[in-house]
């Protein structure tokens, strides 16, 4: 049954708020079902198409930084010696997953909020195994039956069999892809998400949630408790904290909890700030800052520009982004992240002596977007569609073979969005 819902006054507020409901009344009690509905209805009423602007933002950068900045087997010296001018921007591209961490929190929160755990976790493997499944199967085969040798993870058939679940770094087994690290991170983080919303996510509760998160991240980070930083992930969780606080801040404007949601953000960026120049220094002190020409400065100057870049997107500064062809070029951000390293092993270290540096990494880079492109069309877009029918499908059964409690209703579709408003992983 549909509840009548007051239109909230900003419009670009992805869910809006129940009305004459501010954060210290009732929010503990477990969401109505139909209110919880309208608003996950309500969450897509309009694209947040920004948000596909800095994912692609984000991409862009960490593909500079590799083709650009990291990677000295590329090209046989130092890349920041070849791009000498450009060089204290693409060492900052690293930090491009950190914006990606950074919109995970927003998104996510936003795709939980009003779905079951299943319905969450049927999104979240329909939107990742598709792309991720076909760029495995490419590595695979392009190391086994090709001379590349750049970036060779050098992985038995199990162990590429084990890289398909995406939960190797769960067993100590390398990553098939460089950038692969990242998403056993993400998967990480769907866990606990999804854990805190068996309980039912309210403002009240996501407030405490990301208070407690942050002080168990703090811990991890002090004593070095290897159980504490596996689960609690104490150099990204800043981020998605974060981003979870910008989503609250679009969401419920200044009914988000007085000051707690800009005070997690303020705690989320010291501890980015902290954790990023940790990571940006570790290449510093492997290499040298001659030939990684990274600063603390640049650091925090990258990071206050991320975390402004949210900040201006969660209060709807940036609401004028509406050209619906930004949508694609958020969409192909995913398979570019993907494959752009091993395209890069493939072109670069082929045509480095007959080629001038700058020409040849325009070259790969528009490579790596056309194939990127191609894999949304052919292969992304279709797998999601197909698996997450499939899933869909099983999520139904499941749930009409268990009893019905006590005269309950009993849900007979299941409604999983055909994505989640914004995707998130890259």
């Amino acid at each position: 049954m549909r509840q009548p819902v007051r239109r909230p006054a900003r419009q670009s507020d992805p869910v809006s708020a129940t009305p004459d409901r501010g954060p210290d009344r009732a929010p503990d009690r477990a969401p109505d079902r139909g209110a919880a509905r309208g608003a996950a209805a309500a969450a897509k009423g309009r694209r947040l198409v920004e948000l596909d602007v800095l994912r692609f933002v984000a991409a862009f950068a960490v593909m500079s930084f590799h083709f650009m900045a990291a990677s000295k087997s590329l090209w046989d010296e130092y890349p920041t010696k070849l791009f000498e001018p450009v060089a204290r921007l693409t060492t900052l591209g690293i930090l491009g997953v950190e914006l990606f961490f950074l919109i995970s929190g927003f998104v996510i929160l936003m795709s939980v909020w009003g779905h079951t755990v299943g319905e969450f976790a049927v999104s979240r493997v329909s939107r990742l195994y598709p792309a991720y499944w076909f760029a495995v199967l490419v590595i695979f085969i392009m190391y086994r039956f090709s001379g590349v040798g750049g970036f060779d993870p050098k992985l038995s058939d199990g162990e590429y069999l084990l890289n398909l679940t995406m939960f190797q770094g769960a067993f100590g087994v390398g990553h098939a892809g460089g950038v692969f690290w990242s998403l056993w991170v993400e998967l990480r983080f769907y866990v606990l998400v999804a854990l805190f919303s068996l309980v039912g996510i309210t403002l009240r509760r996501c407030l405490v949630f990301l208070v407690a998160w942050s002080g168990l991240a703090l811990l991890a980070e002090l004593t070095q408790n290897e159980t504490l930083v596996f689960i609690f992930m104490p150099r990204q969780a800043p981020y998605f904290i974060a981003g979870m606080a910008f989503f609250l801040i679009h969401r419920f404007g200044v009914r988000s909890g007085a000051f707690v949601p800009w005070l997690l953000v303020a705690a989320g960026y010291g501890m980015s700030l902290y954790a990023a120049m940790e990571r940006v220094g570790e290449r510093v002190r492997l290499v040298g800052i001659k030939h990684y020409p990274a600063p603390p400065e640049a650091v925090v100057v990258a990071i206050t520009v991320v975390y402004l870049l949210m900040a201006a997107v969660a209060l709807g500064w940036l609401r004028w982004v509406r050209w619906r062809r930004l949508v694609t070029l958020g969409a192909l951000t995913y398979p570019l992240y993907l494959v752009h390293q091993t395209v890069s092993a493939v072109v670069i270290p082929a045509y480095r002596d007959v080629v001038d540096p700058w020409p040849l990494t325009a070259i790969t880079m528009a490579v790596s977007i056309g194939l990127a492109y191609l894999i949304y069309r052919l292969v992304d877009k279709p797998g999601q569609r197909c698996l997450r029918a499939r899933l869909g499908a099983l999520l139904d059964r499941s749930r009409r073979s268990r009893p019905r409690g006590g005269g309950g209703i009993s849900r007979t579709t299941t409604a999983i969005p055909a994505q989640s408003p914004e995707a998130s992983v890259p």
